[in-house]
């Protein structure tokens, strides 16, 4: 099966109805970093729920919050939170401190996505042994007679609405990066079979639970469903569709199934939204006996605006479900977020807990379900109002980058490495790697103002170029990095000056004269008045960050709200027309710009946005590389042209 990484689209609100009132308000990003204010005063060390410390999964829900946070904002605070939180429980030879593989709970799989980013920021094999105890869960897990997940050992023969969430992400990620292909259909059953045994054919909604068996007192005896349909089960379920569907290869046979169950339950969830409000109540569509005790839930409330906020964003749900989200997201601002007194923000009206069986004995009936309490703070809550806070921020950020695709060469600078899973991969500068060489960052930069990212494989021509607003050539290899580099050719260069005569936008890095190919890249780069020098400036030595330092001057016209950013280790340039300095330092031109018929480049020696420039963690506050990530985006949207549809 061909390997494919996740490829983002992001789309565009348009909702003016609630639009204006939206945005009279803090924005998303403002609530999420209340919010996640909050949870770093409440749980400064450890996540101690119930008065002890436990493998929880409430924590991996909170913490995913705050890796969205960091992503869309490259504020570290937020990853080494999540960093922080994750070490009180994993060992340095990569155990999981109170973790038992052995009691086969769903649950304990959750905390895994975070295993798995902290391996492919960090590459620290700690975590992916750790994440390596839950995938050999998953391979001894008992299932039911048709192959899905037990939700846990205590609770046989039974599948809930929240198992898909606390393990089908994390499965599929692992599979994603172990090449585990033919694990992509067991993930997709997972949602086939869930969907089958516990969908309602009138209202299109799930029941929280299947019991194959029939022996649970809360069982259907005909259907084995449990009774009512809990608003936050179908939270997890719809969270977990979007979550999967990120890792999801393009090209696999049942992945428009997965779409399809996705839809049909934002469209069934859509029917049910309070038209006052925009939420959802604790147990949906009932109308039975005692009917006023029911409640707007949070949690729930949150999971949906996510659900359909992201589905959105990637292309999964259409726009027109747009709405839907703006009342929803309107809805919990108004009705569950309060100020408080840590410059934060808490969270009304979750509901602790709901399940069913165990002991004491929970029977599914409403009166059960309303005799759960609901509190302030539950980190469920918060953890799926950080994630619903994430994707506003994005729906609602400003989109100039709607309908553009900037498309990074994965040919020229095609280095390759064993992974940790045996396997040669490209890698370096790339879209989806999270560690210090990759480009994720930068791809989130992106993807926040509306942009596509998308790699290319091959050779650049006018054909595959036709749909490229902005082509990103970066580092071409040369025999030090690969024994057998793809050079520059006379056809490549006469393709790529065509693109920009079109009206095409290119960006050039190059690298110091110890990492780079120069003979042909300059080739290239002379035919827009360009010339790398075979140099390095900024040598900087034991971070001592100054010696990387770049002020920049007010009125930039690349470089708008960035004062001084940080480069290490590049090549400067000599220029001819077209071309001309951005920015020089003691007379030597370390960026530039050419215009070239319809078309422009940018030009600088230094792949210089790589994530361990851009998210963080390694730079001191002053450097603002972010804040020039973003500039540098929204002056190449201001060039390029909308070539999706093309």
């Amino acid at each position: 099966m061909k390997r494919i990484f996740p490829i983002v689209f992001i789309l565009t609100i348009g909702n003016q109805l609630y639009g204006q009132q939206i945005n009279r308000r803090p924005s998303p990003e403002t609530y999420g970093r209340g919010m996640a204010e909050t949870v770093m005063n409440n749980w400064k060390d450890s996540f101690a729920l119930g008065g002890s410390v436990k493998w929880t999964y409430d924590m991996g829900v909170i913490l995913k919050g705050f890796e969205g946070l960091w992503m869309n904002t490259g504020d570290a605070r937020y990853y080494n939170y999540i960093q922080k939180q994750m070490d009180v429980f994993v060992t340095n030879d990569g155990k999981i401190r109170g973790y038992k593989p052995d009691e086969y709970n769903i649950d304990h799989i959750n905390n895994g996505k975070l295993l798995l980013t902290l391996y492919r920021v960090t590459l620290k094999e700690k975590y992916l042994k750790a994440a390596q105890l839950l995938r050999e869960q998953l391979r001894k897990h008992p299932r039911t007679q048709e192959g899905g997940f037990w939700h846990k050992k205590i609770y046989p023969n039974q599948m809930w609405l929240d198992g898909l969430y606390m393990g089908e992400p994390f499965y599929a990620e692992y599979a994603m990066l172990a090449h585990e292909d033919s694990s992509f259909d067991d993930i997709a059953n997972q949602f086939i079979w869930m969907e089958k045994h516990a969908r309602d054919e009138k209202t299109g909604l799930l029941y929280h639970a299947w019991d194959e068996s029939r022996q649970m007192k809360w069982a259907d005896p005909v259907t084995g469903r449990s009774p009512l349909f809990w608003a936050r089960a179908m939270g997890w379920y719809g969270c977990a569709l979007v979550d999967v569907l990120e890792n999801f290869p393009l090209d696999h046979p049942k992945r428009q199934a997965l779409v399809d169950i996705l839809n049909r339950l934002v469209t069934a969830l859509e029917k049910q939204q309070d038209t006052k409000t925009g939420l959802w109540k604790d147990i949906i569509a009932y109308n039975g006996p005692g009917k006023e005790k029911n409640y707007f839930e949070a949690s729930a409330s949150c999971q949906f605006l996510y659900t359909v906020a992201k589905g959105i964003r990637m292309g999964l749900i259409p726009e027109k479900k747009k709405p839907m989200a703006s009342r929803a997201y309107k809805g919990i601002i108004d009705s569950f977020i309060v100020r408080n007194n840590v410059n934060g923000y808490d969270l009304k009206g979750t509901v602790k807990v709901s399940g069913l069986g165990g002991n004491p004995y929970r029977d599914g009936s409403f009166n059960y379900y309303m005799s759960e309490p609901v509190i302030v703070n539950d980190p469920k809550g918060m953890g799926a109002f950080l994630m619903a806070c994430n994707e506003m921020d994005i729906m609602l950020s400003q989109r100039p980058g709607k309908g553009k695709t900037i498309v990074m060469d994965n040919y020229f600078n095609r280095e390759t490495h064993e992974d940790a899973f045996g396997k040669k991969i490209v890698f370096h500068y790339k879209w989806w790697e999270k560690d210090n060489g990759g480009f994720s960052m930068l791809g989130q930069v992106f993807t926040r103002y509306g942009a596509r990212t998308v790699s290319l494989d091959s050779a650049p021509t006018l054909a595959n170029l036709s749909k490229a607003s902005v082509y990103f050539l970066i580092d071409p290899d040369w025999p030090k990095e690969n024994k057998t580099p793809n050079y520059i050719e006379p056809k490549h260069i006469e393709a790529l000056v065509n693109y920009v005569k079109n009206g095409g936008v290119l960006v050039m890095m190059a690298n110091d004269s110890n990492n780079v190919e120069f003979k042909h890249y300059n080739e290239l780069a002379e035919r827009f008045g360009i010339h790398w020098n075979e140099n390095m400036r900024h040598d900087v030595i034991d971070n001592k960050f100054e010696q990387g330092a770049l002020p920049i001057p007010a009125a930039h016209p690349i470089f708008k709200t960035a004062r001084k950013v940080y480069i290490k280790q590049l090549c400067t340039q000599e220029l001819k027309k077209p071309a001309y300095s951005v920015y020089s330092e003691k007379g030597e031109v370390i960026m530039s710009v050419s215009r070239v018929g319809k078309g422009i480049v940018f030009a600088v020696g230094d792949p210089w946005f790589y994530n361990e420039y851009l998210d963080g963690r390694k730079l001191p506050e002053e450097y603002e590389n972010y804040k020039a990530a973003q500039d540098l985006a929204l002056w190449l949207f201001s060039n390029a042209k909308s070539r999706s549809n093309q």
